[in-house]
């Protein structure tokens, strides 16, 4: 492997703790996988913020650079299917959890991790998109093969967060009625602006009456919350509705019955990008890249440098962030 002293963000248990910092590292310290890309955009997820907060769930040793996303060009290739300089694409699999991330100038990882930058997308709209709008994407995929705009509202919970912005601007793209549920009212001008037709609060969402069914107030929805907010969704389905869920920050549980899966036919569909089919990836980023793009794809980011990691991994994990957080790795 060619030998190259980069910057890397890296995670280190300390006796007093979990420390974060910017470091120099070499790519001889690197993985030997097949291909070694030089990153130039990354993002920040929920999930790294887990990694670099000592999360043994998400990442098991330490020290360890973070980042489960990655865009930047091929230095080499093993095989020879990648070859030098051309724009690729990481996400998912085991980057930024127990491989070095996205967060340090250079990866080195699988061919079948890696997925071209379709011809229409830059590097830096591969890392706006990310893994949320990867998995708003997927979540996409699944419900429009059901639910169709003449169908209803679909509603879409979590809705300022990376995948719910993603997913209220896409949805909005192809003519859906989009409704979203959002605690920060500060925030409503935004979602309207992404797309969303009505916007509610989560307490308005979630004050309703207690019952095995309630009426059909929705035709599909993406969810990215869980718990009682999943339930609720379940619950207000029309006949042959379906529900996307690819997140539990609400909760893991579920109190439910069988009644609205019975009596109105209903699809409950789980979305995980990390392990989505390989063969599956290119034609869904292709999409992204052309017919789903946001109209305002460029007003749903934050860009930061490695040095402004630490405070936003703070507010990532406060629910203080709105839409994505563009990590540029040459800042």
């Amino acid at each position: 492997m060619i030998e190259i002293e980069y910057k890397s963000f890296v995670t280190e248990e300390t006796p007093e703790g979990f420390i974060s910092s910017i470091k120099t590292l070499n790519t001889n310290s690197l993985p030997k996988n097949d291909v070694l890309i030089k990153v130039q955009y990354s993002s920040l997820n929920y999930k790294d913020a887990l990694s670099a907060t000592g999360n043994k769930g998400v990442t098991k040793k330490y020290p360890h650079t973070p980042g489960i996303d990655a865009a930047g060009e091929v230095v080499s290739s093993v095989s020879g299917k990648y070859k030098a300089g051309e724009k690729v694409i990481v996400t998912g699999f085991d980057l930024g959890m127990n491989s070095p991330g996205g967060f340090g100038e250079f990866i080195c990882v699988p061919e079948g991790w890696v997925v071209s930058l379709p011809e229409k997308m830059t590097l830096k709209e591969a890392m706006i998109f990310g893994t949320a709008g990867f998995t708003a994407g997927a979540s996409v995929k699944r419900l429009t093969k059901l639910v169709k705009p003449e169908n209803g509202k679909i509603v879409v919970t979590g809705a300022t967060g990376g995948v719910g912005s993603m997913a209220v601007s896409i949805l909005a793209k192809l003519g859906y009625h989009v409704v979203a549920v959002s605690g920060k009212s500060e925030e409503y001008p935004y979602l309207h602006k992404i797309g969303a037709k009505e916007i509610l609060s989560g307490t308005e969402f979630l004050a309703v009456e207690n019952k095995p069914v309630l009426a059909g107030s929705f035709a599909g929805a993406i969810d990215t919350v869980g718990g009682t907010y999943l339930e609720r969704i379940v619950k207000s389905l029309q006949p042959l509705g379906a529900v996307t869920t690819c997140g539990s920050v609400s909760s893991t549980q579920l109190n439910l019955t069988v009644f609205p899966f019975i009596l109105r036919g209903i699809s409950l569909i789980g979305i995980s990008a990390q392990n989505y089919p390989t063969e599956l990836r290119y034609p869904l980023w292709k999409k992204l890249s052309n017919d789903w793009k946001p109209e305002h794809l460029h007003e749903m980011f934050t860009e930061i440098s490695l040095d402004q990691l630490n405070e936003n991994i703070q507010k990532i994990l406060a629910g203080k962030i709105k839409g994505r957080t563009l990590v540029n790795l040459s800042l």
